[in-house]
């Protein structure tokens, strides 16, 4: 993967497999939160403005369309080929995340 910025490096040398999840989705949280695409899995993307719609309204869903986008691409490039295939289709960072969090989140107790 070539990296944007030298914190995606982390997570190519430490793609998901599965067992270590709980250091992944750290490693994830920095660089997402550093590249400022943290706020799409917290928030609702806006509605697709229509016709009449601000420049704020069309500025905020193309802010937010292209966040998830790049937040996608960093989830998929940094986990196995097995978790790629399985999440791939998937629409947005949010879903894959709460999927992997089921797959994997009762290792944050282990962890602990």
């Amino acid at each position: 993967m070539t990296s944007f910025n030298p914190l995606a490096n982390v997570l190519t040398q430490n793609k998901l497999e599965g067992p270590n999840y709980v250091d992944w989705k750290r490693n994830l949280d920095i660089l997402l939160t550093a590249e400022e695409y943290k706020f799409v899995l917290s928030e609702v993307c806006p509605e697709k403005p229509g016709e009449g719609a601000t420049q704020d309204q069309i500025k905020a869903h193309q802010k937010w369309v292209k966040a998830d986008e790049m937040a996608r691409c960093y989830i998929l490039a940094s986990m196995s080929n097995v978790l790629q295939h399985q999440h791939q289709k998937m629409d947005t960072a949010y879903d894959i995340l709460e999927n992997l969090k089921e797959m994997f989140g009762d290792q944050t107790s282990v962890a602990r």
